[in-house]
């Protein structure tokens, strides 16, 4: 698998140049395999909390069989740190089979997490942190098939939660599937993990999954993707109440390039502006593995327009931009990647996640590193494994190293050591790039890094 990663890109690569295709907006964390975003601004960051396509099978025949839900985040929306699982069936709730396509939401200090068990019933879990741990607080479904308003449906996929909570407090939680009339609204009491009355049945033109529900200037936008007859596109439906009165209004953005199947979309609000994550099987086809049940996650920026309507979103590579400059001179995670190649990340036993599976060639960009007027002279990072080298360069992978971190070995893949070099100095933002070379097929794992 990693071989073909790695001549596909370097393919691409030695066609169209590096400095034109940075893995940025599409596909975002491009070391694995994500979907079905659901989207937590929190604190002046994203999180997006994803299906986790790695436990897919890597063919076109066993069908989704995702049990967990990985989270990654940015400040900055170009540097995305993976977190890894943090919350998995039937470990964290032992009633659930699967856990599909989740939708975060945060409320008194606690963040819920709702996911789909396949298509047969939503469950909540509930944390203090972001990043978990999740614990199932009811030990059973939220909704299910008995719950009042669910039914009478045709085929009902009963799935896809999404839940809202509107400007006087009230929450709703929106999901179904597959059929016009199967849209389901429920409103939730303030404990965020009991319902307050019958399901309440929603209608949608060309309904097939993927509930979201926005709110801008009064206008309650539910936003779905529509069947493959009308192309999967995510559209839209607009009214003056939650739970009633909606009507047709277009559409937020086509079928993603590059995915030819299922979409999914979260939306959210980020310093101002909106933005739709989603995903695409970009990274599996560049890879030339089915890609039916490998998707990579992938994020937009659309617009609302003074008459209500939405301007149909744009699909970029590269097209958003940097929020914040990232400081080097704090601790910064490895697995903060805006572009990377050949590497994958694991459970780090100093905590967190670190990168791993690193080769001879393999790299990490970061994207808009502010060195300041001052500038970094020293660099260091946290490392554990057999040994090589850490190349260091800005602005493009070819320029001559700012700086070669030796990595002597450290007695083993978890036993972490510190090992620093000395710099030529570098001011001012810059793209930074970390090379690993060495000469043995496994080098080491990768912690953290920081500038001094």
């Amino acid at each position: 698998m990693k071989s073909l990663f790695r001549v596909s890109f370097l393919l691409l690569f030695s066609i169209i140049g590096l400095s034109q295709y940075v893995f940025a907006d599409y596909p975002i964390a491009s070391h694995r395999y994500l979907a079905d975003p659901g989207a937590l601004v929190y604190n002046g960051r994203v999180y997006l909390y994803c299906s986790n396509d790695d436990e897919n099978p890597g063919d076109d025949k066993s069908g989704y069989q995702m049990k967990s839900i990985v989270c990654v985040s940015s400040s900055d929306l170009k540097n995305w740190t993976d977190h890894g699982i943090v919350f998995q069936v039937p470990r964290d709730a032992s009633w659930a089979g699967r856990s599909w396509a989740p939708s975060p939401s945060a409320r008194d200090g606690k963040i819920f997490l709702y996911f789909g068990n396949g298509g047969n019933g939503i469950g909540v879990a509930r944390s203090n942190n972001p990043l978990g741990p999740f614990v199932d607080p009811l030990g059973k479904p939220l909704v299910e098939n008995s719950t009042p308003g669910v039914q009478p449906a045709s085929n009902m996929w009963l799935f896809d939660p999404m839940t809202f909570i509107d400007d006087d407090g009230q929450a709703y939680m929106y999901f179904g599937g597959n059929g016009d009339n199967n849209v389901r609204v429920i409103k939730l009491n303030c404990d965020m993990i009991s319902v307050d009355g019958p399901a309440i049945p929603l209608s949608a033109n060309n309904f097939f999954e993927a509930s979201w529900m926005h709110k801008v200037n009064g206008i309650y936008y539910f936003s779905y993707s529509a069947n493959p007859r009308a192309q999967m596109r995510i559209d839209y439906m607009k009214s003056t109440s939650p739970t009633s009165g909606f009507t047709y209004g277009g559409v937020i953005s086509k079928q993603p390039p590059l995915n030819d199947n299922n979409n999914h979309q979260a939306i959210f609000k980020f310093n101002g502006d909106w933005y739709e994550a989603y995903h695409n099987r970009f990274v599996a086809k560049e890879a030339k593995v089915p890609a039916t049940y490998k998707r990579n996650l992938c994020l937009d920026m659309f617009k609302h327009n003074p008459d209500g309507t939405i301007e149909v979103m744009a699909n970029t590579v590269d097209g958003l931009k940097q929020q914040s400059y990232l400081n080097p001179f704090e601790r910064v995670e490895a697995e903060t990647i805006n572009a990377q190649n050949g590497i994958k990340t694991e459970i780090s036993s100093a905590g967190g996640m670190s990168v791993c599976n690193i080769e001879n060639g393999d790299w990490i960009k970061v994207k808009g590193v502010n060195f300041g007027k001052t500038g970094a002279k020293t660099f260091s990072a946290s490392v554990a494994g057999n040994g090589g080298q850490i190349q260091i360069s800005i602005d493009k992978p070819s320029e001559k190293p700012i700086g070669v971190c030796k990595v002597t070995p450290t007695g083993g893949t978890q036993e972490w050591k510190i090992r620093t070099c000395k710099l030529a100095k570098i001011t001012g933002v810059h793209d930074v790039y970390f090379k690993f070379i060495g000469g043995s097929v496994s080098l080491f794992n990768f912690d953290w890094w920081k500038f001094i």
